[in-house]
């Protein structure tokens, strides 16, 4: 009897080996797509904000702009950037790098590697360097967005020919925005170890000494916070009703001269200045007002007075006084020792205005 030959072996699928690889080099190709696209989409909506703030009165530009990072983020740098905005105030690097995920580009990393130089509409243009100058940007969709700067050990230089600037140097420098409940913002700023120009208000105040600021406050309705320029945005904030609150954790220290918020809400008027009280501790008051007098910041009568008011409150180191911002004038107790900050320059024919002092 003959046995049947038995039946000859299939060969093996080579599929399953493959399939894996396939995969990846689909995802791979997908991916690469992905990356792709969110390139052109950075660049094209680059390309149309500064469309829209060049419509607004801004002047954006840059020389070069790459966009690098793949295969998980994006880098983009720009070479020469360049902002200003309708009233003069501008923002200048020879080199913006940003970074974000490639799956997250809602969060950019920036960071100045060669300093930046911020331009002051009348004073002229300063430029600041250091050893760490860095910021993170995020929530585009909030009121405000979450902004966070560092700059670690700065150096303060104008330019020649532009007036000199408050500060030479700070140890550190840092500027957080945060949006929070109920249509408000909060604003954060901190300078450790500044160093003042010595022939300037600040270097007399604080006689060589460091500065230091802390500067806590909360804004309310900052869902009007918007126009086409600063001024306009500061208009509409303040025809909302729009508030600044000032915590208690805010104060100046310049040398001994301490001024310390207790509590305080202010706001801007009609003619760009500055309004409202601010309740403050003060120490070294007399001596400070001395200096502001001898700088011309404050007149000698002024400050005689606002010194007497100050010392005749609470004998002592440290005194309590209100500060005023009223009808375009700083009062310090009952006496005005000089015009109120300006907040912003109001256009030509926009109302009455207080003449402001030389230098104001």
């Amino acid at each position: 009897m003959s046995v049947h030959d038995p039946s000859a072996a299939r060969k093996p699928r080579r599929l399953g080996l493959y399939l894996p690889f396939l995969l990846a080099l689909a995802a791979a190709a997908a991916w690469s797509g992905f990356w792709l696209w969110a390139r052109g989409q950075v660049e094209t909506q680059m390309d149309a904000a500064a469309a829209g703030l060049g419509h607004a009165g801004y002047q954006v530009s840059w020389s070069r702009r790459t966009v690098q990072g793949y295969p998980f983020r994006l880098y983009v740098t720009l070479a020469d950037a360049r902002i200003r905005e309708p009233s003069g105030w501008g923002l200048e690097a020879p080199v913006l790098e940003g970074e974000a995920f490639a799956y997250a580009p809602g969060h950019w990393m920036l960071a100045t590697p060669q300093g930046l130089t911020f331009v002051r509409p009348v004073a002229g243009p300063v430029a600041v360097s250091g050893r760490l100058m860095r910021a993170s940007l995020a929530d585009f969709g909030k009121s405000p967005p979450s902004l966070d700067l560092q700059g670690v050990d700065l150096a303060f230089q104008p330019a020649p020919g532009a007036q000199p600037f408050a500060l030479t140097a700070a140890d550190l420098l840092e500027l957080h925005l945060r949006a929070g409940p109920d249509d408000q913002g909060g604003v954060f700023v901190q300078l450790t170890g500044g160093r003042a120009r010595l022939e300037g208000l600040f270097g007399r105040i604080a006689g060589g000494k460091p500065i230091s600021l802390t500067w806590n406050s909360t804004l309310s309705r900052m869902s009007a916070f918007a126009g086409a320029d600063w001024a306009d945005a500061v208009r509409h904030w303040t025809d909302a009703g729009g508030t600044m609150t000032v915590r208690d954790s805010s104060q100046l220290l310049a040398g001994d001269a301490l001024a310390q918020v207790r509590s305080g809400t202010l706001t801007a008027d009609h003619d760009g200045r500055l309004s409202g009280a601010l309740t403050v501790a003060l120490r070294q008051a007399p001596q400070a007002l001395g200096a502001m007098a001898a700088s011309g910041a404050v007149p000698p009568a002024a400050a005689q007075a606002a010194g007497a008011a100050t010392t005749a409150r609470q004998p002592g180191e440290v005194t309590q006084a209100v500060i005023r911002f009223q009808s375009g004038q700083t009062r310090l107790g009952p006496v005005a020792i000089g015009p109120a900050p300006r907040v912003y320059s109001p256009p030509p024919g926009a109302g009455p205005q207080v003449a402001a002092r030389p230098g104001d």
